[in-house]
């Protein structure tokens, strides 16, 4: 098959079948387009529609995203995961605003910026510039990976070299956009990784994958390797107020710049930080244990309950640790499993006192 037909294809399916309401696709500016992109890697179009709705109510220019602290930014991402993407955001935003607000657009411009890889570049310049540009998210991988049969991880450097080759060849230089919509939509709806719909693909005719029975197998996993696992302990402080203490990740990192629980690697730890602080506890809980899985390692966490007798200091800024109340923490950016803790606990705390 040429590239031409590929793209009269590809095209043509577009037009009778691939989305067009998504909210990213409406008002379209580079603006709109780069924070999609960024929600979307690593996440799908599902879980991403209201987190992207909410945060352009909340930052609809980039000047708005610039101007907000980070702790409003991280809170309206909190539960999206990957929160590097979110600091990149907020980072570029301050990067663009300061050199005069207009947004890029060249491809070396545009990756020399945090979070700004040459796929998110080409992705913005071709849906909201018009811009003949390729791009390789993973639904594009998937599906020249299989039309191609090409084997081999795509995380490799010879196996991304050969997919950006054919990502190259297929880009069209008329309707770019459409094009880049229809490759990433084809992706996400037919050439799914786990039961595709090949025989409403338009490809399909010509999909190697397809003709050497390969479509389950491709694109190939990356080799296996066993997660190693850490175990920790979140302590839920808890004044007789009711206040809880939270404390603020440093910036880089796992969560950073979150607010999280103070964490312990052992009983014997917490209790050497606590008597060191002066606390004195009035009651204590060990709840069951439980697990979050990030994409290096698994976390299993035990949290402890731990009621506190009032103390002196409501914050301490040595430690970046405040004493809030627990109406106010919905406004703050928490990891998923933290929000989901403290969430779960209020519940049971409401239930037990209206029961």
């Amino acid at each position: 098959m040429s590239p031409e037909q590929f793209q009269h294809n590809i095209l043509n399916w577009f037009d009778g079948h691939g989305r067009k309401d998504l909210p990213w696709q409406q008002d379209i500016n580079p603006y709109r387009v780069w924070v999609s992109e960024i929600m979307l890697q690593q996440t799908q179009v599902v879980s991403v529609i209201d987190y992207f709705n909410r945060f352009m109510a909340r930052f609809p220019t980039l000047q708005s995203l610039a101007d907000a602290p980070l702790d409003d930014v991280l809170h309206y991402w909190s539960g999206l995961g990957y929160y590097a993407r979110a600091r990149n955001l907020h980072k570029t935003a301050t990067l663009i605003a300061a050199a005069g607000g207009e947004f890029p657009q060249t491809i070396e411009a545009l990756v020399g910026l945090p979070g700004i890889g040459r796929s998110t570049a080409g992705a913005i310049l071709s849906i909201a510039c018009g811009q003949s540009q390729p791009i390789l998210d993973g639904n594009v991988k998937r599906v020249l990976a299989r039309f191609h049969a090409v084997r081999g991880w795509p995380g490799d450097a010879k196996i991304a070299a050969r997919l950006w080759q054919l990502s190259e060849l297929y880009t069209p230089a008329q309707r770019t956009a459409d094009y880049t919509q229809a490759m990433m939509d084809l992706g996400a709806t037919l050439c799914t990784r786990s039961k595709p719909n090949c025989q409403m693909c338009p490809v399909a005719a010509q999909c190697q994958a397809l003709a050497q029975n390969l479509v389950g197998q491709l694109p190939e996993s990356k080799p296996a390797k066993q997660l190693p696992v850490k175990q920790l302990y979140f302590a839920i402080l808890q004044d007789q107020d009711r206040q809880l203490l939270l404390q603020k990740r440093p910036a880089t990192g796992i969560w950073g710049g979150l607010w999280s629980l103070l964490e312990f690697e052992s009983l014997a730890q917490f209790e050497d930080w606590h008597q060191q602080q002066g606390f004195r506890v009035i009651d204590s809980q060990i709840l069951p244990p439980q697990r979050h899985s990030f994409s290096h390692y698994h976390l299993d966490y035990t949290p402890l309950l731990v009621g506190l007798e009032n103390p002196k200091n409501n914050v301490m800024e040595a430690d970046h640790s405040v004493w809030y109340k627990a109406a106010d923490i919905k406004n703050l950016g928490l990891p998923a499993p933290i929000k989901r803790l403290l969430q779960q606990l209020h519940t049971e705390i409401n239930d037990g006192e209206n029961g």
